[in-house]
């Protein structure tokens, strides 16, 4: 028996597990909206959140599905290769774990 399983065995239980899940899941999908606006790889931070979102709330998977739609046909619109795109989402994310390990370091 898995840990998901052990703990949504009594009522109580399954309304914890859903408010852990809100609560994670709430945090990396604000954090993925800041930093759309901020350096990093905001998309995919978002997507995350709301993937952690969807394993117990079925609203954030008709969500995730939108996004997914809206951030493909944008990709689309730049006329990028796929490559290029793939490139500068890495190159985002090399830059985000630099800056927040050189400002930590500081």
């Amino acid at each position: 028996m898995g840990f998901r399983t052990w703990v949504k065995k009594t009522p109580g239980g399954r309304i914890a597990w859903k408010i852990f899940i809100g609560v994670l899941g709430g945090g990396v999908t604000v954090l993925g909206g800041i930093a759309l606006i901020g350096p990093g790889p905001g998309v995919l931070v978002l997507l995350a959140g709301l993937g952690i979102l969807a394993t117990e709330f079925a609203w954030a998977g008709d969500a995730m599905l939108k996004t997914k739609n809206i951030a493909s046909k944008t990709a689309e619109k730049t006329g990028l290769p796929k490559w290029a795109g793939y490139f500068l989402v890495s190159a985002a994310a090399v830059i985000s774990i630099v800056f927040i390990l050189f400002y930590y370091s500081r």
